[in-house]
């Protein structure tokens, strides 16, 4: 009766706030417009025909395509060898961070570095890398190992690149992880007896297997859902995300693309649906709260030596295929002329409208960030301090755009844009402009900046922004000056991720940028594709100073202006 009476409460000061009902109609408007329907159009097209009506003989059609069911068996195969072998590499890293003495602050710094790499950089640098280190003109193949018909193509040049790309992603979710688990339930069977592989193999697995499981998963989906690294280093090894992109640019197939992106998307979310409602909440019931002390490291020559070589090789081979970017743009012709020349970037301003390409990829990116943090932050605040029965929708579709293909979302939007509902009404005037870029890249960065927003939140006492209700504030009021304050670091911290995320995007652009605009990753896939290494080298290494610095300078402003200095001096 009491829980009862508290919703009814909930509701009706929910429905006094005009503000905050205005608020939850617009986001529930925009993520059914934006997410749900370019979803439900392809559903649509793959089964429903003009002439024929209801369907299934589009999938009968590309299920019947030899191309197609080879392409679902070699995405499946990548990416559950990319989800293993990348939560290995997480679990190696994390688990020497967390529990092994290491003296040097070199290796720190290693883990640091890789650890950002992947987030600052394209998501296809290190396919270039491999193809001009390890191909046929490679310098270690050809120079150092004197091999000449070494190719990097295909299945293995796909696992190692993606591989290399996604096992930070396992290593920063594994660590936190780790730090978890109470050190004394490890001493309490060392002190019995048990060797170091016995408590490892009989406490820490059973403890981590759930987050093992979610870091498996995590990158199961981004590599079948990546497209840039197969495009660049496939060669004639198809997988889905290649496939569809084919099929609509190449086959002018819609209906068959479509279709096609529905079985993607299928097994996408799928995976995306076990991951984050059954394997997240198995690992929160597992591993509650935080370590009770300080956990007394591994300091045994016979387990830090082998453990901090293996991952330093490892960590530097990853530094020197980002490395080997700079320096593809800065050799007259990689493979054969290695004299230094600054030829290929004047080319990329003077001769492929680089300025152009990194003005519009800058301005769109620079929008479309604040628009997400913003949103990103409003929905974090709807979904853990307010009660309305829309809420679980608003927190599920906000998420969604995680476990969808950027392919897929692509044809969405042209399916849905161009000839769906809004074909022929005010909507389809967004397809080719400006606004669908912007929209497509706050869709893609909005679940992070959820995530983020979410954790900080549920640190935020309660009371604090009730007392400012208490004294006559409405909601916009509240979230504006008590809410957003507090958790201004997510805030800075989402602006800049999702500005990151934007400029780098591909897969979900490429087939909807139009002449009208050169973004720099296009520019880079174009030329990866056609073998110009020295020109894709140069844009790369631009975008990479660009994404960096942006990093630095936010982490810069939260260590002046942010609220962790200001908590710290009240200290």
């Amino acid at each position: 009766m009491a829980t009862r009476q508290s919703a009814a409460l909930d509701r009706k000061k929910l429905l006094a706030d005009p503000i905050m009902v205005t608020t939850i109609v617009v986001l529930i408007t925009f993520l059914t417009l934006f997410i749900l329907y370019p979803l439900a159009v392809l559903l649509v097209d793959s089964v429903y025909g003009k002439e024929t009506g209801l369907t299934m003989d589009i999938f009968k059609r590309i299920f019947a395509m030899k191309s197609f069911r080879t392409a679902i068996t070699n995405t499946l195969k990548v990416g559950f060898a990319v989800g293993i072998f990348s939560t290995i590499l997480g679990l190696l890293f994390a688990y020497v961070e967390v529990y092994v003495k290491v003296h040097s602050k070199f290796m720190g710094g290693l883990f640091q570095v890789v650890s950002m790499l992947p987030v600052v950089s394209p998501p296809f640098v290190l396919s270039l890398s491999m193809i001009m280190l390890f191909g046929k003109a490679g310098i270690i193949t050809r120079y150092l190992l004197k091999i000449y018909d070494n190719s990097v193509y295909g299945f293995w040049g796909i696992t190692i690149v993606q591989t290399l790309t996604f096992f930070p992603v396992c290593y920063m979710m594994l660590k936190g992880l780790l730090k978890n688990i109470d050190p004394s339930l490890e001493e309490a069977a060392r002190d019995m007896g048990a060797s170091r592989f016995r408590v490892f193999a009989d406490v820490t697995w059973p403890l981590i297997l759930p987050g093992l499981g979610n870091a498996f998963l995590v990158t199961f989906i981004e590599s079948i859902a990546d497209f840039a690294n197969p495009m660049i280093i496939g060669g004639s090894y198809d997988t889905l995300a290649t496939t569809i992109y084919l099929q609509i640019t190449g086959a002018y197939d819609k209906e068959g693309a479509a279709a096609m992106a529905v079985v993607l998307l299928a097994i996408t979310l799928a995976m995306y649906l076990v991951q984050k409602y059954i394997l997240e909440a198995k690992t929160a019931a597992t591993l509650t709260g935080k370590a009770s002390r300080a956990r007394m490291l591994i300091e045994d020559k016979s387990v830090t030596v082998p453990l901090t070589i293996v991952c330093s090789l490892i960590a530097l081979f990853v530094i020197m295929m980002y490395i080997c970017v700079p320096f593809g743009a800065l050799f007259n012709t990689w493979g054969y002329d290695f004299s230094l020349t600054t030829k290929w970037f004047v080319r990329v301003f003077e001769k492929y409208k680089g300025f152009k390409a990194f003005r519009d990829s800058f301005l769109l990116s620079l929008a479309s960030a604040p628009i997400t943090a913003l949103l990103s932050m409003i929905i974090s605040y709807l979904v853990v301090k307010r009660k309305f029965k829309a809420k679980g929708f608003i927190e599920f579709v906000s998420m969604l755009a995680m476990a969808v293909p950027g392919t897929v979302l692509g044809i969405g939007y042209i399916r849905g844009f161009v000839n769906g509902v809004f074909g022929t009404g005010f909507l389809s005037g967004i397809y080719g402009s400006a606004a669908i870029l912007i929209i497509v890249f706050v869709v893609r960065s909005l679940p992070t900046g959820t995530r983020s927003g979410i954790s900080a939140l549920r640190q935020i006492d309660k009371s604090i922004e009730e007392s400012a209700y208490d004294m006559g504030a409405d909601s916009f009021r509240v979230f504006m000056t008590v809410t957003l304050p507090l958790i201004k670091d997510s805030f800075l911290s989402g602006l800049v991720t999702a500005f990151v995320r934007s400029i780098t995007a591909i897969s979900a652009i490429i087939l909807l940028v139009t002449p009208q605009f050169l973004l720099i990753t296009v520019q880079i896939n174009e030329f990866a594709e056609k073998g110009s290494y020295g020109i894709a080298c140069a844009f790369a290494t631009i975008l990479i100073v660009i994404t960096y610095g942006s990093v630095l300078l936010m982490n810069l402003f939260i260590k002046y202006f942010g609220t962790s200095r200001k908590l710290k001096e009240v200290d």
